[in-house]
């Protein structure tokens, strides 16, 4: 399975750090205390600058009347510029003439912006992929998610991602996800977002302002968050009902759907009849789903689902489980999808899964 992880050859290091848990691969720097903004950036390999230089191409020949044959100097190309890593000359990506660089370094004042410092804020994770054109850090907030007695605890992280190739804003968001690195779920709220994206403009101003908007919209998430899961683990299902609800949220298309709601399980695909029985049986056996809060009930049937596409399914690569699961990708549709599910599940019961 391949890493994708940066290497850079300057410093003979892998740019990626993890606090106390394994890197990806076993790549990278492990440390062993909480780092600093400044510390982080320097394990991440995230210290280096971005810039954007005129782009050229090669003129072509011209023949003129006379049959004279010229060929034209290098060309600037208008309107466009190339992105370059300042500390070995690589060529990230080709942007316009508004794009404005968003340094790595920028990036972690971002997260120190939401706490008033870096003191607060616990970096876990960071690193670059490809040839440095995306970076992303995950920092863990000072507070917990608790379910039941307190024994079920989910940690609250912020995670920001930004690239340098011109592809996409600078995306931040509240997650219970420790990216790249085993951990518990994935969950956004019905009628809300839990993602801020930032455009690549100039100014401080609108980072902070954002920031602070990430960080009120992680509080309200979590704690509204917390008191749905601790009414979930309250509601009781059957192991009937808990692989109904499995079926569903992972449900492909509306041909499925119709099998579904027919109880006509010998005529799905292999495919999806795998998917539901590694899911289902993730439910059934899983240590973290023989807990008081999650052994036959609503919140368990739910860790099923996030649980599955975190800890069961197979991904092409790590970057391809951090775009399922984090970044709008399949594993986030239907853990939103199980969400929605479960939602109407405790309010209106078992007849949600009764189709006749």
């Amino acid at each position: 399975m391949a890493h994708n992880i940066n290497f850079n050859e300057q410093t003979g290091r892998y740019s990626f750090f993890s606090v106390k848990e394994k890197a990806w691969h076993g790549l990278g720097q492990i440390v062993n205390e909480y780092p600093t903004s400044e510390q982080a950036i320097k394990y991440a390999g995230l210290d280096y600058e971005v810039i954007k230089s005129p782009l050229f191409t090669n003129g072509s020949e011209i023949i003129t009347d006379s049959e004279f044959t010229e060929i034209n100097k290098m060309l600037e190309v208008p309107k466009y510029f190339a992105n370059i890593r300042t500390d070995n000359n690589t060529v990230l990506g080709v942007v316009g003439k508004d794009y404005h660089i968003v340094q790595n370094r920028e990036a972690f004042n971002f997260f120190d912006a939401i706490v008033g410092g870096d003191q607060g804020i616990l970096y876990e994770t960071a690193g670059a992929l490809g040839n440095g054109k995306r970076i992303f850090i995950t920092a863990k907030l000072p507070d917990y998610i608790r379910v039941g007695n307190g024994d079920d605890v989910t940690e609250k992280y912020i995670f920001l991602t930004t690239s340098h190739d011109g592809s996409g804003s600078i995306t931040a968001a509240f997650t219970p996800i420790r990216i790249v690195c085993q951990n518990t779920l994935n969950a956004s709220l019905k009628n809300m977002t839990n993602v801020v994206r930032i455009k690549h403009t100039s100014g401080a101003k609108q980072r902070i302002e954002n920031a602070h908007k990430i960080m009120g919209l992680a509080n309200t998430l979590s704690t509204q968050l917390e008191n749905i899961f601790n009414n979930w683990s309250k509601v009781r299902v059957s192991d009937k009902e808990v692989k109904k609800l499995i079926q569903l949220a992972l449900c492909p298309n509306k041909e499925t759907l119709d099998l579904i709601k027919n109880d006509a399980e010998d005529e799905m695909s292999t495919v999806f009849k795998n998917t539901i029985d590694d899911a289902f049986q993730y439910a059934m056996l899983s240590d973290t789903q023989q807990m008081e809060t999650t052994k036959g009930t609503l919140y368990g049937a739910y860790n099923a689902v996030t649980g599955y596409f975190q800890n069961v399914r197979n991904y092409k690569n790590d970057e391809a489980k951090l775009q399922s699961i984090v970044l709008g990708g399949t594993a986030q549709l239907k853990s939103q999808k199980a969400f929605d599910l479960c939602t109407d599940f405790a309010h209106n019961g078992a007849e949600i899964l009764n189709f006749n």
